[in-house]
């Protein structure tokens, strides 16, 4: 019987799987917390917490707070104090994680679907007793300490920060999700506390299921254990977020030691809502991705990939769109010898002003159906559904169905695609951070000089 499922479920067509996803049901407590589920068959199901609260909620003093508070949320509650809490989510067989990012904080935990009542309550115990102990703060401090020293040495990550750092200059988007270390080390349990009673609130979090649950029980559950986060801080709601402006800027941090450069290059791009980054996104799956490892040489249908491999321009490549609440960043990462560094940059900026002037339909129609690809992927396993949820009903305010993101994609066309990148991309200022051996990176002004192209 399994196997008949199993060869039922993969002979269906893709318009059937968009067709038959169970709709998502959103309720709103009194409090303001919204309780959004997706019901099915699953035997296990993941619930999480995904809360408006990030880097971006923080201050030059205060960076870090929020990646210190999600270690503390997962070493003990007041109710649960030290190992207690761990134990007893170990005792369910389940999984708990957390993170935080610059706009947002989740916690989650994947279990089997009849324990969703206690998942409930461990989570709403989470955010509303952390422990916070001394002992435990000055044990995380140094878990914290030595994470980011470890971070130092993931070039990739530090590109990205430099990145922000100098995109958004003088900005609370600037800031590192951890946090400096001169912070961490002064960081106190006041600042802590201050942290939870001002974010963790309940007009500011979406309790998120997936997989074998009711929704009707789940806000019954939700109701006997969150109706008391308050709506506001002792100090008042949270003020509205600040713009945080985009400067066409560079940071360069030259290491002649180090074997290999991290290059990012990246212009301003829209914030979540705005339909500008569908097109963006079919824009950088025409770009396509990048790696030594992969197999197809110079025959891949990416442009840039193709050179990359012929000419051995670098060892990887991929284009990113992040978005945020009213601002983003688009652009590309790679990783190259120190000789190539120019040639892939010329690369790089070259295909992107052919992005602007002559994209194809050819190369729009494949990649849409990369983007399709990757949007069916999210429906695998409970945690992606759930993480979806919740992060779509707190940044949308509702889950948008992969059948209106199937929409919108097919009504992309190579027209839009130049226009939405000229728009975005043609005669802009970018940012660029670079780290390692860079002598070869030109000055910036050349860069600025290849974000358009004089024709006769």
């Amino acid at each position: 019987a399994l196997l008949t499922l199993t060869r039922k479920r993969g002979a269906a067509t893709y318009a059937q799987t968009l067709q038959n996803i169970p709709e998502t049901q959103v309720t709103t407590l009194e409090n303001g917390l919204r309780v959004a589920s997706e019901e099915s068959n699953q035997p296990t199901c993941t619930v999480g917490l995904w809360i408006e609260a990030g880097s971006r909620y923080e201050d030059a003093k205060t960076n870090g707070a929020g990646f210190f508070v999600e270690h503390m949320a997962l070493k003990g509650t007041k109710k649960r104090p030290g190992s207690a809490f761990e134990k007893e989510v170990e005792s369910l067989g389940a999984h708990l994680n957390g993170y935080t990012s610059r706009e947002q904080t989740a916690f989650y935990i994947k279990a089997l679907s009849k324990d969703m009542p206690k998942v409930v309550e461990l989570l709403s115990d989470l955010v509303q007793n952390c422990a916070l102990e001394d002992s435990q703060i000055e044990k995380e401090r140094g878990v914290i300490l030595q994470e980011l020293k470890e971070m130092d040495g993931n070039l990739a990550d530090v590109t990205f920060d430099y990145l922000h750092a100098t995109a958004y200059q003088g900005t609370a988007l600037a800031h590192t999700v951890e946090g400096t270390t001169e912070n961490i080390k002064r960081l106190t349990r006041a600042d802590l506390a201050s942290y939870i009673d001002t974010h963790f609130k309940a007009p500011r979090m979406v309790l998120a299921a997936a997989g074998g649950i009711s929704h009707r029980e789940l806000v019954d559950v939700a109701k006997q254990h969150f109706t008391g986060v308050p709506v506001t801080s002792k100090e008042g709601s949270v003020p509205a977020l600040t713009h945080c402006r985009f400067t066409g800027s560079e940071i360069r941090a030259r290491d002649d030691a180090l074997p290999l450069a991290h290059i990012a290059l990246a212009v301003e791009g829209p914030g979540w809502a705005d339909p500008d980054n569908v097109v963006l996104n079919v824009a950088n799956a025409i770009i396509g991705r990048y790696d030594r490892t992969f197999g197809g040489g110079k025959n891949q249908s990416s442009r840039v990939a193709a050179l990359a491999m012929e000419h051995n321009l670098c060892h990887s490549f991929e284009p990113f769109n992040t978005s945020y609440s009213d601002t983003g960043l688009f652009g590309f990462h790679f990783v190259s010898d120190p000789l190539s560094v120019d040639d892939m940059m010329f690369c790089a900026q070259g295909e992107w002003m052919r992005l602007c002037t002559s994209t194809t339909e050819s190369e729009v129609t494949r990649a849409k159906n990369y983007l399709r690809n990757a949007m069916v992927a999210q429906l695998d396993g409970t945690t992606r559904v759930c993480e979806n949820i919740g992060s779509h009903v707190l940044h949308y305010g509702r889950r948008i169905p992969l059948e209106e993101w199937d929409a919108r994609i097919s009504a992309v066309d190579a027209r839009m695609v130049r226009d939405v990148c000229s728009k975005y991309i043609y005669d802009k200022c970018p940012a660029v951070a670079a780290v390692g051996p860079i002598e070869q990176l030109l000055d910036y002004n050349r860069i600025r000089s290849a974000m358009y192209w004089v024709r006769l």
